[in-house]
C-alpha cells in the first residue's frame, strides 16, 4: 500500500548578499530575540509579508 502522507517540503536555499552594516544590525537583532540569523531574516520577511497582505497560508 503506498504512502499516503504528504511529502515533506523542503526549505529553499538562497543566496543572499547584504551589507554588512545591515547584516550586523539583523545579527544583533537576531541575538537579542535569541534566533539565528537565518531565522530572524525570515521572521522579518514573514512580518513584511503579512504587513503587505502577502502571507502565505500556513502549510502545517
Amino acid at each position: 500500500m503506498p504512502d499516503e502522507r504528504p511529502a515533506k517540503k523542503e526549505p529553499k536555499k538562497l543566496l543572499l548578499r547584504l551589507d554588512p552594516a545591515v547584516h550586523e544590525a539583523i545579527a544583533k537583532w537576531a541575538a537579542d530575540d535569541l534566533r539565528s540569523v537565518n531565522a530572524q531574516i525570515e521572521f522579518a520577511l514573514r512580518m513584511a509579508l503579512t504587513q503587505a497582505g502577502r502571507a502565505p497560508k500556513r502549510s502545517d
